[in-house]
């Protein structure tokens, strides 16, 4: 009997080789995120002479506002995943927050939006706001299954109705005199605490739930998601409904924490939201995303929004920036897609 060669015995030992080790795909937009502060921390000592991961102040400024931007994100995370879009989500934001506003103010208030609602506890106007997010998520996502609409275009029109009916809700006054106990919601670093526990839970509602293998499953493959029994047109008004629901809470805490409700808050803050969802690994193909990596990506938009503002770098240029991070985020998606 012939002996094996020793090109043969390489070749086979090669294919029985264990394969390599990879690394969780959030740790390489982690590492991003500390060289991005690392480097504005090197020219905030070349350029102003002061440290810029040394001033408390304004990173948690920063940190508060990633965590109205990045509740949104969770949403659309969710969204994008299952294959859908969603840029209505700013506007509810300015919506809730008004209707929110209106059923938190203060009986001192001569002017008040309903004048026998004022002093109410604390969780009705809270409910409101969701009740009002999660409303306009379910008509979103009702109309995109039921119309076979494009999400694009409904969420476009949705994002301009809801920006109106915040103007219209009270003329394009603001809601001001809000009570204490409404305004204790963004107080301090509880707006932080409520973002980190709701990615927590919806990290493992993705990860380890039938929803989420579902969601998955729907951005992947429509076809098979279908065929193994997934009801994708409940599955997806779900989401949207969801989404719009965590659009609302971001409106609750945004209108706390300004302690007025104005129907300019959350101004782009559905581009910021899909940028950090795309930044931390979400596929606008679909199917491919995690929470973890849109709350470091969230957290990269807010160091590089506090980094230029600490500079002084003019905000009509870090809009262009920021514009240009988006473009580069979907170009990378894409290149990820082909090596897919």
């Amino acid at each position: 009997m012939s002996q094996p060669t020793l090109s043969a015995i390489n070749l086979n030992s090669q294919s029985f080789k264990a394969p390599a080790r990879r690394w969780p795909p959030e740790l390489s937009i982690f590492l991003v995120l500390v060289g991005i502060a690392l480097c504005f921390e090197g020219l905030g000592w070349m350029v102003r002479d002061q440290s810029f991961l040394g001033n408390p102040a304004g990173l948690l400024i920063m940190v508060l506002q990633v965590s109205e931007i990045g509740l949104i994100a969770i949403g659309v995370t969710m969204i994008i995943i299952a294959g859908g879009i969603d840029l209505s989500s700013g506007s509810v934001v300015a919506l809730t927050a008004m209707v929110a506003a209106s059923f938190a103010q203060s009986s001192d208030y001569a002017r008040a939006v309903y004048p026998a609602l004022t002093d109410m506890p604390a969780i009705v106007p809270i409910f409101m706001g969701l009740a009002v997010g999660a409303l306009v998520g379910w008509i979103n996502g009702t109309l995109i299954v039921k119309t076979a609409v494009p999400a694009f275009i409904v969420t476009l029109g949705m994002m301009v109705s809801a920006r109106g009916l915040a103007r219209f809700y009270t003329h394009g006054q603001p809601v001001s005199m809000l009570t204490e106990q409404y305004m204790w919601i963004g107080s301090g670093a509880k707006p932080v605490v409520v973002f980190l526990l709701t990615a927590l839970l919806f990290h493992i509602v993705l990860r380890y739930t039938r929803f989420g293998k579902a969601t998955y499953a729907i951005g992947g493959n429509p076809v098979a998601a279908r065929v193994s029994g997934i009801n994708i047109n409940r599955h997806q008004i779900w989401i949207y409904t969801l989404a719009g629901l965590l659009a609302g809470l971001a409106g609750v805490i945004a209108s706390a924490r300004a302690q007025t409700g104005q129907s300019g808050m959350g101004m782009s803050y559905e581009l910021d939201a899909i940028a950090a969802a795309v930044i931390g690994g979400t596929s606008l193909s679909g199917g491919v995303g995690r929470i973890t990596g849109t709350v470091i990506g969230a957290l990269i938009l807010g160091v590089i929004s506090s980094g230029f503002t600490f500079l002084g770098i003019d905000s009509y240029i870090q809009e262009i920036i920021k514009g240009a991070i988006i473009v580069v985020a979907v170009v990378a998606d894409q290149m990820r897609k082909k090596k897919r």
